[in-house]
């Protein structure tokens, strides 16, 4: 029996709806791709900004060959960036990406234009958006009120010093923010004992403070 997921040319459709959304707009675009014969359909309930893994099990299963369809483009992408990133994921594979509306299908050569169209309209957004962030920040120089951005484990001191002051080890701190031992370390303004154990041979270190060894 042949694999469905090697069967090439496959009209594959993907539908989703907002957790706030009734079931009968999912429906509705479930029933809109089966008229047009999708092969098969992911959908799913869930907000645009959420993780969508039925949209990713889709870009999974679609092969060269196939055509990727949904019925609008709020449907598939959050912006025009994204749009264009999911449509270039798509031809990476040699998959055409088709929306029914507006009609839109990168198999043609109007498809192909639009989505081109498109693509540059989201780069001139983004360098418009990094015009703005650049002069907001020299802005801001100017007034002294640009701080930067945090550091890592500067974003995490007020936790750390938290689960410090709570008795958990500064491994585990580590372990738990997801950042070094020795960033952890810097946050609480200590250093961790090296001298617990030196091997011989070598000359013992001696430090200003004392902590409990390393887990």
């Amino acid at each position: 029996m042949t694999n469905p997921k090697t069967i090439t040319g496959q009209v594959v459709g993907y539908a989703r709806t907002s957790t706030l959304d009734q079931l009968a707009g999912l429906e509705a675009q479930i029933a809109d791709l089966a008229a047009i014969g999708a092969d098969k359909v992911f959908s799913e309930q869930v907000s645009s900004v959420a993780q969508r893994d039925e949209l990713d099990a889709a870009m999974g299963y679609v092969r060269e060959g196939d055509t990727f369809v949904v019925t609008k483009i709020d449907r598939l992408a959050r912006s025009v960036s994204d749009l264009v990133a999911i449509a270039d994921a798509l031809k990476t594979k040699g998959v055409a990406l088709r929306v029914l509306s507006p009609d839109l299908d990168t198999s043609t050569p109007v498809g192909q234009l639009m989505l081109n169209l498109l693509a540059s309209i989201a780069q001139f957004e983004r360098q418009i958006m990094l015009e703005r962030q650049k002069e907001g920040i020299a802005k801001a120089k100017r007034e002294g009120r640009y701080v930067g951005r945090q550091k890592t484990a500067q974003r995490h001191a007020a936790k750390a010093k938290e689960l410090a002051a709570a008795g958990t080890k500064p491994a585990k701190i580590a372990e738990q923010l997801g950042i070094s031992r020795s960033s952890v370390y810097r946050v609480l303004a200590v250093e961790p004992q090296r001298n617990a154990a030196q091997p011989k041979g070598y000359p013992e270190l001696n430090f200003a403070i004392s902590v409990d060894p390393l887990e």
